[in-house]
């Protein structure tokens, strides 16, 4: 489409209605069939927008006057919400959140997998879908002589003094104000990014939604921290939950939040908290589930999707700290898992060792490495799991599981987009896909995360 066809222009007032959601939780409408996407609409709801931007092949425009609005329309709790870049659809009822979620998982494996006619189940949401994430990490910075801690405004690194978050854990709030109070009193300087200067980076809580373990961790650019023994004790005393104190050491410049150097200031290297049966340690760096509860509903679909008896040998990729191998090794033979990062998996080893688990084996190394070579010594997998980061599983992978051709692949993905991808490709290759099932993981935002059953073709059966 060249420019002289778009039939939009930048600054021009529009009057549109609104079909459906993108998957950042943008409006999309459109004119003459262009696409444009505007912050805070909902589909179904008419209304007066400017456009602001205009590219080749879609538009960007802001809510000028709403004219007519959706049924699923609520007015959002936070205070910040507009602000900050935390959540996109607090403005969207919870069910007409889940409903959304659905959709475009349905939208993505039709429009990017092509497949047809495979059952997606509605998400499976939360009774109650606030203040369910275990972490809060939160930059710090100055303002008119004293510390501020939140979130980032959207598109920016303006940061949100805030006192409260509403999808946070109350007592990650609590230290998180308590721990910046401390910090104050004893002048510690929050860093400065384009200075290159200042001390406190970060802080970060974690809290055990089982164990009530709370763990803080302080990161700063410097490797001393000013008053420390005094701002130690100040901290287990005014938060007596505190189990662990943990300095993390990051002089680059860099938006990474973690440097390598970390170390014990008070206390123990981990906190401890449970999913289902199963004990985690977590330590500083650990990858936990942010959201336990539903952790639990997903990885029990997972285990239900395996299917096991007993007699099953399982691989695990991308197990990280063994939160799926564990779960699945209470049900099968044996469970190999492997991930690229070593850390993990000692943490993994710690955690089998933890709940006594005898059955799990972890390796380190690439999946698409150290399968195919357990493969080759004779390690045959009647199901393999995997649980890929957002950009889906390395095409080495799949086409080791292709030639592995286990009964059942369980697919957990965080990422509908390249979940499809996937899928397609494992169907090509002998696989057919029995069924999905969306997890709210994260509610008030647009991310969603999805379990999907594959058998063998020959073991499928009529469909």
């Amino acid at each position: 489409m060249t420019n002289t066809q778009v039939p939009v222009a930048k600054n021009e007032y529009y009057e549109v209605t609104f079909e459906d959601l993108t998957h950042d939780g943008a409006g999309v409408a459109k004119v003459e069939g262009f696409p444009i996407f505007v912050q805070n609409a909902l589909p179904e709801e008419r209304a007066k927008i400017k456009v602001i931007k205009v590219k080749k092949g879609y538009a960007f425009g802001r809510l000028i006057e709403l004219q007519e609005k959706s049924r699923d329309r609520v007015d959002a709790p936070c205070p910040l919400y507009k602000e900050c870049g935390g959540c996109q659809l607090q403005h969207l009822s919870y069910e007409g959140q889940l409903k959304a979620k659905q959709k475009q998982v349905q939208d993505v494996l039709t429009r990017i997998g092509h497949l047809k006619d495979i059952t997606v189940h509605p998400v499976l949401g939360m009774e109650e879908p606030w203040r369910y994430r275990n972490k809060a990490q939160v930059p710090v910075g100055e303002r008119e002589g004293g510390l501020v801690a939140g979130f980032y405004q959207q598109r920016s690194h303006e940061i949100i003094d805030m006192e409260a978050c509403l999808i946070q854990q109350e007592k990650n709030d609590q230290v998180i104000q308590t721990v910046k109070a401390i910090c104050e009193k004893y002048g510690v300087t929050a860093y400065n990014e384009e200075k290159h200067k200042g001390t406190i980076r970060h802080i970060m809580a974690r809290y055990g939604l089982v164990t009530n373990e709370i763990m803080v961790v302080l990161i700063t650019k410097t490797n001393e921290l000013p008053h420390k023994e005094k701002i130690i004790e100040e901290i287990h005393t005014n938060l007596p939950n505190v189990k662990s104190i943990v300095h993390n050491i990051n002089p680059k410049r860099t938006n990474v939040i973690f440097g390598e150097e970390t170390s014990v200031l008070w206390g123990e290297e981990y906190i401890y908290d449970y999913i289902g049966d199963i004990k985690f340690a977590i330590s500083a760096r650990s990858f936990y589930q942010v959201n336990p509860e539903q952790t639990k509903v997903l990885y029990d679909k997972a285990l239900e999707y395996a299917n096991l008896t007993g007699e099953e040998t399982v691989i695990d990729a991308y197990c990280g700290i063994g939160t799926i191998s564990l779960f699945l090794a209470q049900k099968a033979k044996k469970v190999y898992g492997v991930e690229i990062v070593p850390e993990a998996i000692e943490d993994a080893n710690r955690n089998a060792l933890l709940n006594g688990i005898e059955n799990a084996e972890f390796a380190v190394g690439e999946s698409e490495v150290v399968i195919p070579r357990w493969n080759k010594e004779g390690i045959k997998a009647d199901v393999i799991v995997v649980d890929p980061p957002r950009k889906g599983c390395d095409e080495a992978l799949l086409n080791t599981i292709i030639e592995m051709q286990p009964k059942r692949v369980v697919y957990v993905s965080c990422n509908p987009a390249t979940l499809a991808r996937d899928l397609k490709i494992l169907e090509d290759g002998g696989f057919k896909t029995v069924e999905v099932q969306p997890v709210d993981m994260f509610p008030h935002t647009t991310h969603v995360e999805c379990v999907a059953q594959m058998v063998l073709k020959e073991a499928a059966g009529p469909k």
